[in-house]
C-alpha cells in the first residue's frame, strides 16, 4: 500500500536522539545551500500513515519543500515503513533539526546547511587522488625517484611543494573501514557514506539505486554554471574513484548503469581504462547486458574517440571541445610495466597513454573554457599493486602519479587561479622499514634485509634523469611490507614476470598462498593476518594527508573529515553563494 503523507515540519532546538528509525541525510550531515538531495525515514516496523510525524523544525512539508512526500507501508525486503521525499533542497544555510515519530519510534537528527561566497576564488580546480595513497608510498618514491645521500634526499617530490596540507579522517557511515567508493563519494559530494556507496546514502531495500541521492560536483557545476569537468584515471572509468565524479548507486558494481551516468552528465574530457562497459553486448569483450553502444553514443555527442596514445595526440587538434579516451577493456597497465618491462597486458594494449600525457590534454583541452573548469586525476595502480603487495609497480605508479602533479603546477603558473588539490582516498598498511641487500651473506633472504644503521642506502640510479629509477631489482632496494595480508610466499624481489598474485583459491574456496613462488631462492611462507577469503592485503584506517595550493587552499588545516573537503571546494568555486556574500 502505497498513499502520501504531508507531516513534515522544522523547529530550531535542538531533539535528542532516540532509539528506532533511521533518518537520511543522517545526523550531521553538511548540506550545500540549494543542492538537491533526497530525504527519506526508515521505521523500524510497519506503522499507519495516521502514526507517522516528521518535523523540521514544526513547519510542514508543504511549505518548507513545496512537495509532499510519499508514505511506504512496507518496503521491499524489509517489514517496515518508510517516507520518502526526492529531489528537495534547502536554499538557507543554517541548522536544522528533523524529527521523525511514528508510535513509540522517534529520531532526531541536525543537518548544517552551508552556503558559500558569492565570488569564486578559483576558476580552475585540479583535483588529483592517489589511490591508497599513504606516507608509506610517498617516501618510497621520493627515495626510488631522487635518491638520498647522508640522510637527505636528493630532490623533492611535486607534492612536497605544495603549500597547504590536513589530515583527513576516511572511516564511511557504518564501520571504520573503508574503500574507494565512499571515500572519493564523500569527497565528490560532502556526504559519508557506508562502504561501495557512490553518491547516495545507502539504506536497507535490495534495489542498488533507490537509495536516497545527493548531489556531486559534476552534477552542481551543471547546475550553477558553464564549467568543463574532466575525469582522467588508470583504471577503468567506470571503477570507484572515476564514478564518484558522477555516480548514484548503492553498488560500486553497477559499472555499466555508471556508464549511463556519465553520459547523462557529459564530461567534456574521459580518459582511462574501461571500453568493455561501453561496448553493446554483441560485441567481443563486452561486459554490457544489453544492445547500448555507448561509445556510439557519446560519438553522436560530438565526442572525439581516442583510443591508443597517438589517437590521443591527433583528439587535442579537434574543435569538438569534447575527448573520450578508452584505452584499454579493462584497468590500464602500470607504468613499470607498459613503458618498462612490457608485461601485464601490454602485449594486447601497446599503445596506451600514462597519466602524465593524460593530464596534459586534459588540462589543454579544459583550459580552452573561458569559464574554466574542475579536473579530477586519478593515479589508480597505487592502490591496485598495493592489495597484492606488488611494492615496485606501486611505487613507480606514485612517482608517475607525482609528475602528473608536476604537469598540473606548471599550468598553474600561467593560470594562478587554478586550486591543486592532492591526496589520498584511504591508505594501506605499508611500512618501509629499510633495505634488502643482496650480497649480504646467507642464503636466506630474510637475513639480507637491513634495518637501523644496517639498512643502509639503496642504490637505484636514474642514468636518463627522467624521475625512475632505471632499474628495480637493483641488489640494495627497499625493504617494503603490509602489516596485513592473507596466505603468501615472501620473496624480498620485485616481480619482474608480472604483477603478483599473492593467494589463489583451492577447493574449499580459501585463499592460500600461491605455490608458483614457493620455490624462490630465499622465499619464506608468511600465514596470514587477514580471513582466508581474503585474496590480498587490505586498506587501512590511517588519516590520508592532503596537500593543496592555489586560491582557497588555506582552508585546508588541522584534521578533516572528507565530506569536509567537499566545502572547500563548493567555496572556492562560489557553488552556493549567500545574501550575505553577496552584499560584502
Amino acid at each position: 500500500m502505497r498513499g502520501l503523507l504531508a507531516a513534515f515540519a522544522v523547529s530550531t532546538c535542538l531533539a535528542s536522539a532516540a532509539a528506532a528509525a533511521t533518518v537520511y541525510p543522517l545526523d550531521r550531515a553538511t548540506i550545500l545551500a540549494a543542492s538537491p538531495f533526497d530525504m527519506k525515514v526508515e521505521f523500524d516496523k510497519v506503522v499507519s500513515p495516521d502514526q507517522v510525524s516528521v518535523t523540521i523544525n514544526g513547519t510542514p512539508v508543504k511549505d518548507v519543500f513545496g512537495k509532499e512526500a510519499e508514505f511506504v507501508e512496507k518496503e521491499d525486503g524489509a517489514e517496515a515503513s518508510a517516507v520518502i521525499l526526492r529531489d528537495v533542497r534547502l536554499a538557507e544555510p543554517g541548522t536544522y533539526t528533523v524529527e521523525a515519530k511514528a508510535g513509540d519510534e522517534t529520531k532526531s537528527v541536525t543537518w548544517e546547511v552551508f552556503g558559500t561566497q558569492a565570488t569564486p576564488k578559483a576558476k580552475n580546480v585540479v583535483f588529483f587522488l592517489g589511490d591508497g595513497l599513504s606516507v608509506g608510498h610517498r617516501t618510497a618514491a621520493r627515495i626510488m625517484s631522487k635518491g638520498m645521500t647522508e640522510g637527505k634526499a636528493n630532490g623533492r617530490l611535486n607534492m612536497d611543494d605544495l603549500d597547504h596540507m590536513a589530515f583527513i579522517g576516511t572511516s564511511s557511515t557504518h564501520a571504520i573501514a573503508t574503500d574507494s567508493a565512499n571515500t572519493m563519494s564523500a569527497y565528490m559530494t560532502g556526504h559519508k557514506t557506508r562502504v561501495n556507496a557512490l553518491g547516495v546514502y545507502a539504506d536497507r531495500t535490495p534495489d542498488t539505486q533507490d537509495d536516497p541521492k545527493v548531489e556531486t560536483i559534476a552534477e552542481a557545476l551543471r547546475r550553477t554554471g558553464d564549467k568543463s569537468i574532466g575525469v582522467v584515471s588508470t583504471a577503468e572509468i567506470e571503477d570507484a574513484t572515476p564514478a564518484a565524479v558522477v555516480a548514484h548507486t548503492r553498488k560500486r558494481a553497477d559499472k555499466a548503469d555508471i556508464v549511463g551516468m556519465f553520459y547523462k552528465v557529459q564530461p567534456e574530457v574521459i580518459l582511462g581504462g574501461g571500453s568493455a562497459y561501453f561496448l553493446s553486448k554483441d560485441v567481443p569483450g563486452s561486459k554490457r547486458k544489453d544492445d547500448k553502444d555507448y561509445i556510439q553514443m557519446f560519438k553522436d555527442a560530438g565526442y572525439s574517440l581516442a583510443t591508443t596514445k597517438d589517437e590521443l595526440e591527433q583528439a587535442t587538434g579537434t574543435n569538438t571541445g569534447k575527448i573520450l579516451g578508452l584505452f584499454h577493456t579493462g584497468n590500464m597497465d602500470t607504468m613499470l610495466d607498459r613503458e618498462f618491462l612490457k608485461k601485464g597486458t601490454v602485449e594486447k594494449f601497446p599503445n596506451q597513454p600514462g597519466l602524465v600525457e593524460m593530464t596534459k590534454v586534459a588540462l589543454d583541452q579544459l583550459s580552452k573554457d573561458e569559464d574554466g573548469f574542475f579536473l579530477m586525476v586519478e593515479g589508480a595502480s597505487i592502490d591496485k599493486m598495493s592489495h597484492p603487495m606488488d611494492w615496485d609497480r606501486a611505487e613507480i605508479d606514485t612517482i608517475e602519479f607525482d609528475k602528473a602533479i608536476g604537469v598540473a603546477m606548471d599550468f598553474a603558473k600561467d593560470h594562478p587561479d587554478t586550486l591543486i588539490v592532492v591526496t589520498g582516498d584511504h591508505t594501506h598498511g605499508v611500512s618501509l622499514i629499510g633495505t634488502i641487500d643482496d650480497d649480504k651473506p646467507g642464503e636466506e633472504m630474510r637475513e639480507k634485509v637491513g634495518t637501523y644503521d644496517d639498512a643502509g642506502f639503496p642504490n637505484y640510479e636514474d642514468k636518463n634523469a627522467d624521475g625512475y629509477p632505471d632499474r628495480v631489482d637493483v641488489s640494495r632496494r627497499l625493504a617494503i611490507f603490509a602489516n596485513n595480508y592473507p596466505d603468501y610466499y615472501e620473496t624480498f624481489r620485485p616481480k619482474m614476470d608480472g604483477p603478483f598474485e599473492p593467494s589463489v583459491k583451492n577447493e574449499k574456496g580459501e585463499y592460500v598462498a600461491n605455490e608458483q613462488y614457493k620455490d624462490v631462492p630465499g622465499a619464506v611462507l608468511r600465514v596470514g593476518n587477514l580471513p582466508k577469503d581474503a585474496d590480498s592485503a587490505v586498506h587501512a584506517v590511517d588519516d590520508v594527508v592532503l596537500q593543496a595550493t592555489g586560491p582557497g587552499a588555506e582552508e585546508f588545516k588541522g584534521y578533516m573529515e572528507q565530506s569536509d573537503v567537499y566545502k572547500v571546494l563548493a567555496d572556492a568555486l562560489a557553488l552556493a553563494p549567500t545574501k550575505e556574500a553577496a552584499a560584502k
